[in-house]
């Protein structure tokens, strides 16, 4: 069943979003990505005539209560979005009078599902190797069951539509799938996006490919860029991966970030990027500083010749002319991942570097998918969302998903 085929009209549904927005410390969201991207699919089950539940979760409060990550503070942006009140219910679990109360038209918004540790499925207060961790870890999933079976209870239609988690098999994101029959659940407008961005990636590529990963670890990225090298033809690799890359090959990084412990992991990727005929773009040069501020004294370095005290914190001006030239020519390009601090503004010009050179390719008819915070960040911060073809609310889910995995998000849904 597609969203598009289906009738809200007088039927509650309860649709999974992705409302893990940032907040400051008064609790005013500072970036509201994530609420516009859903409100397509909300509206639709309003507009069909259908009563609304939504549920999220924020934060990480690690199965307890936690004001901080209360999706009360949101209520009043949801409803100024959706435009219409938004009512709120404070235990997610013990929605069920609100929930039947809803009429046509209204809206309820649960209270965070992270709440409970039913949500995640993990055994809470038991460490992994506790002999009875295995007998926790089979009542949670039993647990798990019947916290997905209450909220399904609320419902009579369930939508996904949170590609932010789909990568995880939680209770509102796969096991409540369960509960609902083939023609009553479905993937939302922004995951059926979604799920054609990734495909364009990697179904339908139009080359040359060139992908570009950023981010401090290569730990992190590992597993998609080895999925990567059997199918770019050029890989960009910068932030502070760069520095893993330089000591790997006997250069000398002063204090830049570095894992030690992935200097044979660096080595084997070079080597394989060779044994693919991938054009492997790593940076020549940095732009250093000697403190972890961004009013420190910079200056330009060789990425393998970085002074003790001094720590690359961009992409160096050759090392940007580098990437411009592996990515102005691309017909299909992946970013995941910054150039450098580019929350520093004095350090944000080999991620701008980036941004433009991928707006001008795309400008020229290239496909370009933006995913994980970092780059949807950047791409935000310098004001040209509108200059790249796709931007992905998903991080984690988006990685895995390139990197060839099931998300079970969207196998409840299909059945795979």
């Amino acid at each position: 069943m597609t969203i598009n085929e289906f009738n809200f009209a007088g039927k509650k549904a309860i649709v999974r979003v992705d409302f893990n927005v940032p907040l400051d410390e008064n609790g005013k969201i500072t970036d509201d990505t994530r609420i516009r991207g859903a409100l397509p699919t909300l509206k639709k089950v309003l507009a069909d005539g259908g009563a609304l539940i939504i549920m999220s979760h924020m934060g990480k409060p690690k199965g307890k209560v936690n004001p901080k990550f209360s999706l009360g503070q949101i209520v009043d942006a949801v409803s100024a979005a959706l435009g219409t009140k938004v009512l709120f219910a404070p235990d997610c679990a013990k929605a069920q009078d609100a929930a039947a109360a809803l009429k046509p038209g209204e809206v309820l918004l649960l209270e965070n599902l992270r709440f409970y540790p039913e949500e995640e499925g993990k055994p809470v207060g038991i460490d992994k190797e506790d002999p009875k961790y295995d007998e926790a870890k089979k009542a949670m999933k039993g647990a798990q069951k019947e916290f997905a079976k209450t909220l399904a209870s609320y419902a009579d239609a369930y939508v996904m539509d949170a590609f932010g988690t789909a990568h995880r098999k939680h209770a509102s994101t796969a096991v409540i799938a369960d509960y609902f029959d083939a023609g009553h659940k479905m993937l939302g407008y922004l995951m059926e996006k979604e799920v054609q961005a990734v495909d364009n990636i990697l179904s339908n590529i139009k080359r040359p490919f060139t992908a570009i990963m950023g981010g401090s670890k290569v730990s992190t990225k590992i597993g998609i860029i080895e999925n990567l090298l059997g199918k770019v033809d050029n890989l960009i690799l910068c932030g502070g991966m760069t520095y893993t890359f330089a000591k790997a090959q006997g250069g000398k990084i002063g204090n830049s970030i570095c894992e030690d412990d992935k200097l044979d992991v660096a080595l084997d990727v070079i080597k394989k990027a060779k044994e693919n005929n991938v054009n492997l773009v790593l940076g020549t040069d940095c732009i250093a500083g000697d403190d972890f501020k961004n009013d420190c004294n910079q200056k330009v370095c060789p990425s393998n010749d970085i002074p003790e005290g001094w720590e690359g914190l961009d992409a160096g001006p050759e090392t940007r002319k580098a990437f411009a030239a592996a990515i102005e020519d691309a017909k299909t390009i992946l970013w995941n991942g910054p150039a450098g601090v580019f929350e520093f503004d004095n350090f944000a010009g080999g991620s701008k570097a980036i941004a433009d050179a991928i707006a001008k390719a795309t400008a020229n008819g290239a496909f370009s998918l933006i995913g994980g915070g970092d780059s949807v960040a950047c791409i935000n911060k310098f004001g040209m969302a509108d200059q790249v073809s796709y931007i992905s609310t998903g991080g984690g889910a988006l990685l895995e998903a390139i990197e060839g995995k099931v998300l079970p998000g969207v196998a409840a849904i299909k059945g795979e």
